[in-house]
């Protein structure tokens, strides 16, 4: 059985299509449609109770439901793609930039501009919810700019991290967010990455290199 990737083009699940690409894995895309309300519909709950995305169905037949468990497992199982440091400190470095990536820049900030209404009954307050979660995002995206000093990589080379960074970077510069110059630097060397522009050429966005 070959391993389930349920995806929704665009969204943060392109980080962990990226890794499955960067290792070269072989699997099943399933397609969910977020607006249609793919995530809600009984055959996926059965698969992912939380009803979130991205899930990966392992060839044991088991889920795993979240971004960081799966691109945890990814480095941790086939280790000689080095999506992860050798060295203990920089291994947790990463760790904290794809939690910081995920959690805060996209959990905190991304989804209250794009879904203001989990946030408020109120549709007048939307248009409040999306201006904070663009001042959430502003501000992380300083932090990161100033940890990317110096550096092509979040730790030399690329890893887990670079992955969840670059989906949160492509969403400020589809909503036409400046990035600072760091993080703009890493977009962009990320973009010219063969795995990278597989996956976007394959999720619609081939736009991007003509």
């Amino acid at each position: 059985m070959n391993m389930k990737f349920y995806m929704t083009p665009g969204s943060c699940t392109t980080g962990i299509h990226i890794l499955l690409e960067e290792i070269g894995l072989v699997f099943e895309a399933h397609l969910v449609n977020l607006m249609a309300g793919d995530q809600h519909k009984a055959d996926y709950r059965a698969i992912n109770p939380k009803g979130t995305i991205p899930t990966l169905v392992r060839e044991d037949g088991t889920a795993l439901t979240d971004f960081q468990s799966i691109a945890w497992w990814l480095a941790k199982t086939y280790p000689k793609r080095k999506l992860l440091p050798d060295n203990l400190e920089d291994e947790v470095r990463v760790l904290e930039m794809m939690n910081y990536a995920v959690n805060t820049i996209h959990g905190q900030g991304f989804t209250r501009i794009f879904t203001s209404e989990k946030y408020t009954p109120n549709p007048a307050d939307y248009a409040a919810v999306k201006a904070r979660g663009e001042e959430i995002v502003t501000e992380a995206f300083v932090i990161v700019d100033n940890l990317l000093a110096g550096r092509e990589y979040v730790a030399g080379h690329f890893t887990l991290a670079d992955a969840a960074l670059f989906y949160v970077e492509f969403w400020g510069t589809y909503l036409k967010m400046p990035l600072p110059e760091n993080c703009a630097a890493h977009y962009h060397r990320l973009l010219k990455r063969p795995a990278v522009k597989q996956v976007l050429m394959e999720e619609g966005y081939g736009n991007l290199f003509q």
